[in-house]
């Protein structure tokens, strides 16, 4: 059955792909964003992250006006999926991405879990890993990326997702109530796979992304299977897709690109360092979208 999902920042360049994904899957989505998507099925309120009071009431309005035949009042929200945020570093000065984005955060997470809501998913990223935004070639600590590592940003967009994580599982703790975190790779919408072949070509210039990536599309897959799957808690999930982004084996390709970063396990042929193999296992996700199929190499 369909459910009731309050998604924002469904606007921007991940939800844009993800909120058609869930309403094709027969899910009714309120998009909350300073702008609308113009998308069939898709009802839109325009509200700012920032502040609470408009977040409380995001989360407990009618989504549109056909839902006032019921007498009832608003319905029940099933879940929450928070992906509204600055998206890098140098889009506004650094202390406005780190207060957009923290306090964003904090105010969906704190108005879902008081109005009762128990499923939240939020966007964290890959740049909690430390290298994407660092200043100078800094090396990962060890192959592969999974979701125990050491994380140790240092720039205001990756600290600020840091934080998040921090601030979902106090409210999990707390509420009970499950929080997904998807430290989600570097998004790549269906026109943008010309530039792989620069990707392989170049392939020093995908170090900062850990050579890995996910599909926008299938990136709503993982948020649907995070929302049917119940009783987790609060877990942290790295949203890539299944396979490095060089043409070489995994194994082969980091030794010979980066031989001094210590390798703690044995990886799949072409596994990315970024590994998805915990959101695999746990949640059942199954990639459709591989690089390989849209580049002619």
């Amino acid at each position: 059955m369909g459910k009731r999902i309050v998604f924002t920042g469904g606007t921007g360049k991940a939800g844009r792909h993800v909120v058609p994904y869930l309403v094709d899957r027969g899910h009714r989505v309120l998009n909350v964003d300073l702008v609308p998507l113009d998308h069939e099925g898709v009802d839109n309120l325009t509200a700012d992250v920032t502040d609470s009071g408009q977040m409380f009431n995001a989360l407990s309005c009618h989504f549109n006006t056909d839902e006032f035949a019921t007498g009832e009042g608003p319905a029940p929200i099933d879940a929450v999926v928070h992906f509204a945020a600055i998206p890098r570093v140098l889009i506004r000065p650094d202390n406005e991405t780190f207060r957009i984005n923290t306090i964003g955060t904090y105010n969906v997470i704190e108005a879902a879990v008081k109005l009762g809501i128990r499923k939240i998913i939020i966007a964290s990223s890959e740049t909690t890993y430390g290298v994407c935004f660092a200043e100078g070639d800094k090396d990962f600590h060890h192959f592969p990326l999974e979701e125990d590592y050491d994380i140790d940003p240092m720039d205001s967009y990756g600290l600020s997702k840091v934080a998040n994580e921090k601030t979902a599982r106090a409210f999990a703790m707390r509420s009970g109530a499950d929080i997904y975190a998807f430290r989600i790779g570097n998004v790549i919408e269906p026109h943008e796979y010309d530039r792989f072949k620069d990707f392989v070509a170049d392939p020093m210039s995908r170090k900062r992304n850990a050579w890995s990536y996910i599909d926008a599309r299938d990136l709503g897959q993982m948020v649907d299977l995070a929302i049917a799957r119940d009783g987790l808690g609060f877990e942290v999930f790295n949203a890539t897709n299944d396979t490095i982004t060089a043409t070489m084996p995994t194994a082969e390709f980091l030794n010979k690109h980066c031989p001094q970063i210590p390798v703690t396990r044995e990886l799949g042929e072409y596994e990315a360092p970024l590994s998805n193999a915990k959101i695999r296992k746990v949640l059942g996700f199954r990639e459709e979208h591989n690089w390989r199929k849209y580049v002619d190499l």
